[in-house]
């Protein structure tokens, strides 16, 4: 198999097989190798090299993003050393071409167009691979990842981006529906502490910003914000009786309702949930916070709520408006903004439902 070089660079693509072809990796200096599969490997073979092994598979739903913050401290190590480093997986095609590209992008982050090298994202850099590999192909899940890693502007501190947090969770929920068990959030994130959810993150805004905060309605915790809040289709309700007069109405303008939403949706989980949710069941009561209340503020189910309004959410985490109150954050308060029937001052919604701030669902 052949041993490829990478255009303007000391970093080399491979297979398996590449690592007996002892003469060319003499010509081409290979000083590090970097090996990543899930196999036993014949320790021989590598005695000559600095060695380093990312065990992953060539599936779509392999985390792979995890891997890039030590595999390019691998590569920029061997680079720096004047020597040829070389990236090689089971066919030179996908594993290998995948974490070349995320070192690519990391290595002309900080660059501009009228630099050298010029910035690459991850079509230009697989372009760059092509030139000597002509079949190099990262599976669609790697790449996926990759644009990712791009759009985070190659973050070292992954676990510090909201981006990923996301990723990270959709990734476990999908797992989840797979195995029809409930997301382990113990090992969701890259580090060792687990998934963190949004508002772990630092500078996650408290809402201050012209949405609405929601409490609860018994002791006035805060629980939610409106950021915090996903959207869902409401299913329309026809008042036809029957098909027939659903055809004959079409004519004359069927009427058509929307019931009223009785939930409040949740894009993820907050930390408030946590103790919850890790105890690891498929559906379950959410309970205010508060030690003193702990009154049932809403429930989730990983798989699927529906709402009063024939919307399907899944997974369903939600809040029962009956059970929150919301107030309007300071910022939108300055507004102005005229709120028919605002009875307190602090802009509480009160046993209005909050209607107001969910119209448009």
């Amino acid at each position: 198999m052949s041993l490829d070089r990478i255009p303007g660079t000391n970093l080399y693509i491979g297979g398996l097989f590449t690592l007996r072809r002892k003469e060319a990796l003499r010509k081409a200096n290979i000083t590090h190798v970097l090996s990543v599969l899930r196999l036993p490997l014949d320790q021989d073979l590598f005695k000559d090299y600095e060695h380093y092994v990312v065990e992953l598979d060539d599936v779509e739903d392999e985390n792979i993003i995890q891997h890039f913050k030590s595999s390019n401290e691998f590569i920029q190590k061997g680079l720096d050393g004047g020597g040829g480093v070389l990236v090689h997986c089971a066919m030179g095609k996908s594993r290998s071409a995948a974490l070349i590209i995320a070192y690519l992008l990391f290595s002309t982050a900080t660059t501009t167009p009228t630099t050298s090298p010029p910035p690459h994202d991850p079509d230009t850099a697989l372009a760059l691979i092509r030139q000597s590999r002509p079949f190099a192909e990262p599976n669609p899940g790697f790449m996926k990842q990759l644009q990712l890693y791009h759009r985070m502007g190659c973050a070292t501190d992954l676990d510090a981006q909201p981006e990923y947090q996301r990723w990270c969770y959709s990734r476990a929920v999908e797992e989840a529906k797979k195995l029809g068990s409930a997301p382990d959030f113990s090992v969701a994130g890259t580090s060792g502490e687990g998934l963190r959810f949004p508002d772990e993150l630092e500078g996650k805004d408290e809402g201050s910003g012209g949405g609405m905060t929601y409490r609860c309605r018994r002791c006035r915790q805060r629980l939610v914000a409106s950021p915090d809040l996903g959207e869902h289709v409401p299913r329309m309700q026809t008042t036809s009786k029957s098909f027939s007069q659903a055809v004959s109405s079409s004519s004359s303008g069927q009427q058509q309702q929307q019931q009223q939403c009785a939930h409040l949706f949740l894009d993820q989980p907050l930390s408030w949930m946590r103790a919850e949710l890790e105890q690891g069941k498929l559906e379950g009561r959410l309970e205010c916070p508060n030690a003193k209340c702990r009154t049932q503020v809403g429930r989730y189910a990983w798989q699927g709520l529906k709402c009063s309004c024939g919307g399907w959410m899944c997974p369903g985490i939600c809040l029962g408006v009956g059970k929150v109150d919301g107030v309007r954050d300071k910022g939108a308060m300055k507004g102005g903004g005229g709120s028919s029937g605002g009875g307190g001052g602090d802009g509480d919604m009160g046993n209005q439902g909050l209607k107001d701030p969910r119209e448009k669902i």
